[in-house]
């Protein structure tokens, strides 16, 4: 048996993108090309990514699921900038999704990667024209060792679910599908009669939460309450699970999940997840502990998500 650290981690446009610096002509900066040498640009957003590369450094994760990075070149720069570059994390993967905010999800990891499998191709039932998964649902095989000459596959089934910008309510149907689409991926990857048996996780943020309130009911209730996973976050008191701060309407709320197969879930009764919180901004009230050095009111942050970690037991 092996303990495989996995995290999940919404890391908040995690980009590689830049500015002219200050007295650059736009209209003439560009006449004759540039290089990357040249300094006409900034780098932007490079007081959050020092922090959130903190954050990352801090969970120890073996396996890292990320979303919200613009490629793997720029997941694979901040490797090198924050993480101790390739001898930290060999593993990278990660595909061009669906997102017009170029924001897709990725892994970074410890252990070999060894199947990548994108579902970004699958079309909506409810709009033909459209795709079903706002960034995408990415299939990632990682190898563990689980003994002499012995290896075990876990599947990961890495998410960023359509937000609920425009209500909770107007969009909770695009989730539900989406939730309905990855329980589908697992049962044909695993059968219809016990998918949970097999080692598998559906980890991601899900961008909605469980509890029906005003906004209406959950999106995503049908995957988190499957009987072939657990939302192992429901293994902590309820008023610390939240992983996401609301602040027009100062609620705390979980969007971000771990749902490992039962059989990987039974395989560890007693782990808890540890939710870090020490990268939100000041403006998340609700947590009194320590946080990094130099986060701010609400910038600069880690991100406006928690990264969640659980300790998996592989055999």
């Amino acid at each position: 048996m092996t303990t495989l650290r996995l995290a999940t981690f919404n890391v908040e446009n995690l980009f590689a993108r830049w500015r002219f610096k200050e007295g650059v002509d736009p209209a003439t900066a560009n006449t004759r090309g540039w290089i990357v040498d040249q300094t006409r640009f900034e780098e932007l957003g490079v007081d959050d990514k020092a922090i959130t590369g903190a954050a990352v450094r801090e969970l120890r994760a073996d396996v890292l699921c990320l979303q919200e990075v613009e490629n793997v070149d720029t997941l694979k720069h901040f490797r090198a900038q924050a993480l101790g570059g390739r001898a930290e994390y060999p593993y990278v993967a990660g595909v061009d999704g669906n997102d017009p905010r170029l924001i897709d999800v990725a892994v970074l990891s410890k252990v070999p990667i060894t199947r990548i499998r994108s579902n970004q191709h699958f079309m909506d039932p409810a709009s033909p024209t459209a795709a079903l998964f706002s960034r995408d649902c990415l299939e990632v095989d990682v190898e563990v060792e689980v003994g002499p000459e012995r290896t075990t596959t876990v599947s990961l089934f890495v998410n960023h679910f359509k937000s609920m910008l425009g209500g909770r309510a107007q969009t909770r149907a695009k989730r539900e599908r989406q939730a309905r689409k990855v329980m589908d991926l697992v049962v044909d990857r695993f059968g219809r009669e016990a998918p949970g048996s097999s080692p598998f996780v559906i980890l991601g943020d899900l961008n909605d939460y469980l509890e029906t309130n005003g906004d209406g009911s959950s999106g995503i209730d049908q995957l988190v309450n499957w009987d072939q996973v657990e939302n192992v976050v429901a293994r902590l008191p309820e008023d610390d699970r939240w992983t996401h701060f609301f602040s027009g309407g100062d609620e705390y709320r979980q969007l971000d999940y771990l749902l490992p197969s039962t059989s990987l879930a039974q395989a560890a009764p007693d782990a808890s997840p540890e939710i870090f919180r020490k990268g939100m901004p000041l403006r998340a009230v609700k947590y009194k502990g320590p946080r990094f050095p130099g986060v701010g009111q609400d910038k600069p942050k880690a991100s406006d998500h928690c990264p969640v970690v659980l300790d998996l037991e592989v055999r």
